[in-house]
């Protein structure tokens, strides 16, 4: 997926654009857009923020942006065909200059904010967003439109132990949702909802979770360093992995790895307190 802002600009005279991939714009802040294929002929749109756009493609337009900010996503065709049953080559959507989609626009904000922290989450997390916004797309603006095909059961147990292995052998690296289902000889789009239906959550959720599980074993260790820990478990920084496990566990991992530790040493004391008592009565 193509990510790209575009700021305020004063300078509104309109340009000649060809966009050759699916792409659509949300709004971030209000602003007027003139559209049209002859400069001579543009018609003007008034925007509020999360108003969205699709963008025509392979057709040259005239576009003037009157000091509006926007964020342009490029859908790849792979996530579309994914998510098109039979498609083949392009999916061909239907151009609108402006739209209202809840959950297109709150899957937008969560790109943008994604990108303001510089992209902390990886492949994966951006992986599954398009994914999702590829479907909400073929739905509804699809010009031959197919609904989305709907699978029953979900992925086998063989499966998703190779994707447990795959999630654990490259816990350090940035995985990306198509490499993980090329590892169970699936579509992204048909791997997705499987593995969804399967196990209650998305590839990331799980991603996630895992690199959670090991990072509080890691934190159980004395001596471990919180950025070592970060870096073991995939998390690009560690201000990210604080800020990520303080939100699902309550606490931050330094809170969480004292607790454990504090807790070990009682257990321990514990222990010699009974094994004095016993050796008392012994005596």
């Amino acid at each position: 997926m193509k990510v790209e802002l575009f700021p305020p600009d004063p300078d509104t005279e309109p340009r000649h654009w060809v966009r050759h991939d699916q792409a659509f714009a949300m709004m971030l802040r209000p602003g007027s857009i003139e559209w049209g294929t002859k400069r001579c002929a543009l018609e003007k749109f008034d925007y509020r923020a999360g108003d969205l756009a699709l963008c025509h493609r392979h057709v040259g337009e005239w576009v003037g942006l009157m000091n509006v900010s926007h964020l342009q996503l490029g859908i790849s065709d792979e996530a579309l065909m994914a998510c098109s049953d039979g498609a083949y080559g392009e999916v061909e959507l239907r151009p609108s200059r402006k739209f209202s989609d809840p959950r297109l626009s709150a899957m937008v904000a969560a790109v943008h904010a994604e990108m303001v922290a510089g992209f902390p989450s990886g492949r994966l997390f951006l992986d599954s967003l398009e994914q999702a916004m590829a479907v909400t797309l073929v739905n509804g603006h699809a010009v031959r439109h197919r609904p989305v095909q709907i699978y029953r059961g979900g992925l086998g147990s063989a499966r998703l132990r190779r994707i447990k292995e795959l999630v654990h052998a490259k816990m350090e690296d940035d995985l990306g949702l198509d490499e993980m289902a090329q590892s169970v000889g699936l579509s992204t789009a048909h791997f997705a909802r499987m593995f969804r239906k399967s196990t209650g959550e998305t590839p990331h959720q799980f991603v996630l979770r895992q690199r959670l599980e090991r990072a509080k074993a890691m934190l159980r260790a004395p001596d471990a360093r919180v950025l070592d820990v970060a870096v073991a478990c995939g998390f690009k920084t560690q201000q990210h992995f604080a800020q990520v496990f303080r939100d699902v566990c309550g606490v931050s991992p330094t809170e969480y790895r004292e607790d454990m530790i504090g807790s070990e040493a009682n257990c321990a004391c514990e222990v010699c307190s009974e094994d004095a008592a016993r050796l008392v009565v012994s005596l």
